[in-house]
């Protein structure tokens, strides 16, 4: 059920880049903007459009701002994978945009796709002006420097102190680098309706503490084809990461224990939430 839901999700999602990317002017950015915006699990929209769900809110709603935060995920993922940082040369299984067409055009490419996802989040179809205010200053403090860039700039820090970090020191890393993107997505639907998004904000950081200790238990056991990109990375850099703080095992304990807090957080909405629930089982138990 929920993997049907998630692809269906993610169909729609594709759908409306396809219509609002369809709008531009046809340069190499553009073209490199849909190329950066196919595959994925679309999980963070999926969050979107399934807290908007629980929230009875309309789908024509929800769609801009699931769509928005998929291409700010983008926009990071393009930038992430630059020589300047990570220096990946395949993502999704193909080719990164850096590669496919050149660094200047991957640089433009993250800035257009940023700005398209505070676009895409303040459209007149996303509701009153006091939510659209809410979603892009609440997105802009998840995807800078108190979230998504603050992460990344602890993690290039890490990369040259002489000192592995500690597990505290990785959490707070992680929390900004993934699950700040990941909480304001499942909170989405609580600020659509302007209710209370305290318990999907408690779901969603341990939903994304444990996204992230899976994918440092994939970069480890994981298979490169299914994951569509080079794993082993950071044990080849040294990198401190939840599998080498706590050990395989251990870490997939503690992934474990983070789904039935995130599910436990949930327990107010009753059945309504259990697919928000097989979401947080699914992150887990992925193989990409």
């Amino acid at each position: 059920m929920f993997q049907d839901i998630l692809a269906q999700d993610a169909v729609r999602i594709q759908n409306h880049f396809d219509l609002v990317l369809g709008a531009l002017d046809d340069l190499n950015v553009t073209r490199a903007m849909a190329y950066a915006t196919q595959g994925g699990k679309r999980l963070r929209g999926f969050l979107v459009l399934e807290s908007a769900r629980l929230h009875d809110i309309d789908a024509g709603r929800a769609i801009w701002p699931a769509t928005g935060i998929e291409a700010l995920h983008a926009y990071s993922l393009v930038h992430d994978d630059l020589p300047c940082m990570d220096d990946d040369d395949m993502r999704r299984g193909r080719p990164t945009v850096h590669v496919k067409w050149d660094e200047g055009t991957a640089l433009l490419t993250g800035d257009a796709l940023q700005t398209l996802a505070f676009e895409l989040c303040t459209r007149p179809e996303v509701g009153d002006a006091e939510v659209r205010a809410e979603l892009a200053l609440t997105l802009a403090k998840a995807s800078g420097a108190q979230g998504m860039v603050l992460g990344q700039a602890l993690d290039i820090a890490a990369e040259t102190a002489s000192n592995s970090l500690t597990l505290d020191e990785i959490t707070h890393l992680q929390a900004g680098k993934t699950g700040a993107l990941i909480e304001w997505s499942a909170c989405a639907g609580a600020r659509l309706a302007q209710a209370n998004p305290e318990p999907l904000c408690r779901y969603a950081q341990a939903l994304g503490l444990a996204f992230q200790i899976a994918d440092d238990i994939l970069d480890v056991e994981g298979d490169a084809e299914k994951a569509g990109k080079r794993l082993q990375k950071d044990a080849e850099a040294g990198k401190a990461t939840f599998v080498s703080l706590l050990g395989l095992d251990a870490a997939k304990d503690r992934a474990a224990d983070l789904v039935d807090q995130a599910c436990a957080a949930l327990d107010g909405y009753g059945a309504s939430a259990e697919t928000l629930k097989d979401a947080a089982r699914f992150v887990i138990a992925r193989d990409s």
